[in-house]
């Protein structure tokens, strides 16, 4: 590389002033990729699920990576990869979609203001007051309820976990190769990942999409063979731009709930990586601040409004970017390097469309397993703060609901607090969303 393209990445990124070299941001580009690349199949599988066309699926999620990717990069300049949220994702398919028979379209346009809604909040800087009102158990709870409802779906995509109609559900036919090939993957996917092996959870959906060439499924296999291994992206034209934008306006009694949950797990994710990579990047300030957190959330809240227009979930900061950061990256260089990855992805289409969707459960198990490493943080001798977090993080897959174990979190904590007589721990916003969803289920405002 010539001295004067050495100048200017340096003007643009800083690499030397921050202690890192261009080696080493290509190389951090290129882990963080391989560790979240997993999104480029499994966001479109369970997006399907809500009713969207699966053709052009893979292409709106890379080019919602890349766009939201290069915005952090250019607002912050950290070494921070976005991509459609895993969590974010099951609450637009099975909550939004399916538990709540809202359309596709329309659940863009809710995805599309829940984004404006963020952006503002960014912009005025209220989102701090609003992250200090929510009490912490709640926050935890949530977590760790939307990671268990993310790997239930990846159980029950496997057949790991069916319907039973005496007990709801029950343990699936290990007998059937298809579903013992998904157990052992999981067990393969959670060793590697203990190993700390650098995309492990890419390395097992290539492993068990291998392998499933050899289960016979009817007069085929489980992995149908591809018409190629390279080809041109598939076109977004059935959901670029096909979010129904008034729907929530038209319907605001019966979506504001929706709107609100998406925003309360958007803005929650995203403050959780953002400080959390941040941490292992030694991005912080001495008071424990991230100094560009305004940008950084408004970059999301951009990314967000940009990926509705695509047709895809809320976009958000992935927390995979922390293995990039511990392979050296430190400015938005690597985060350059990832969405350039993204694009040249989009020529391997063909290869991705036969992965099965039985590959994918040991991600979402994976991404669920992670989700649930925040409850430590919870006081086992606190009972509030205890039954308030269990609550809201047993609701979810149990009412396949992610909206509902919110409510129902807010609702217990506000009950316990007052049942307690410690009324002023509770802030007035988390009384008037405990009213408001108690009178939602009362009124059945659904």
């Amino acid at each position: 590389m010539t001295p004067s393209s050495r100048n200017i990445f340096e003007s643009l990124f800083k690499v030397q002033q921050k202690g890192s070299t261009l080696r080493k941001e290509l190389v951090a580009g290129l882990t963080t990729f391989a560790a979240m690349s997993y999104v480029l199949v499994v966001n479109p599988s369970i997006l399907s699920a809500s009713g969207m066309p699966i053709e052009g699926l893979i292409t709106v999620t890379a080019l919602a990576a890349c766009i939201g990717t290069l915005m952090m990069a250019a607002m912050t300049n950290y070494p921070i990869a976005m991509a459609p949220g895993m969590g974010l994702n099951a609450f637009f398919a099975f909550t939004i979609c399916i538990t709540r028979e809202v359309p596709w379209d329309a659940a863009l346009g809710i995805v599309f203001w829940n984004g404006v809604l963020f952006l503002l909040l960014s912009l005025l800087g209220v989102r701090k007051k609003i992250a200090e009102a929510i009490p912490h158990s709640l926050k935890i709870g949530v977590q760790c309820g939307i990671g268990l409802f993310i790997a239930f779906i990846g159980l029950k995509n496997a057949g790991l976990v069916v319907d039973n109609p005496a007990t709801f559900v029950a343990l699936g036919d290990l007998s059937d190769p298809a579903v013992l090939l998904a157990l052992i993957g999981i067990i393969i996917t959670i060793v590697l990942v203990a190993k700390n092996v650098t995309g492990a959870i890419l390395i097992s959906v290539i492993l068990l999409t291998i392998l499933g060439f050899f289960i016979p499924v009817g007069e085929g296999s489980l992995t149908s063979t591809p018409s190629a291994i390279f080809g041109m992206p598939d076109s977004i034209k059935n959901t670029f731009f096909a979010m129904d934008i008034m729907y929530p306006i038209e319907h605001f009694a019966q979506t504001w709930d929706l709107i609100f949950a998406l925003l309360f797990v958007n803005m929650f994710d995203t403050i959780g990586t953002l400080i959390g990579v941040s941490r292992k990047a030694k991005l912080l300030d001495e008071n424990g601040n991230l100094p560009k957190i305004g940008s950084a959330m408004t970059a999301d809240a951009g990314a967000s409004v940009v990926g509705a227009a695509l047709g895809t979930s809320p976009v958000t900061s992935y927390v995979e970017s922390a293995a990039g950061v511990s392979a050296g990256g430190r400015t938005g260089l690597t985060s350059v390097v990832v969405a350039g990855c993204f694009i040249l992805a989009l020529f391997l289409t063909p290869l991705m469309k036969v992965i099965p969707l039985m590959a994918t459960t040991p991600a979402l198990l994976m991404v669920g397993i992670f989700m649930m490493e925040s409850f430590r943080q919870i006081d086992f001798d606190d009972m509030p703060s205890l039954a308030t977090a269990t609550v809201a993080m047993l609701a979810m897959p149990l009412t396949f609901s992610i909206s509902e174990g919110i409510a129902l979190g807010f609702i217990t904590y506000v009950g316990i607090k007052m049942g307690t007589g410690k009324f002023k721990q509770v802030s007035l916003l988390t009384y008037a969303l405990a009213v408001v969803f108690l009178l939602r289920y009362l009124l059945d405002l659904k």
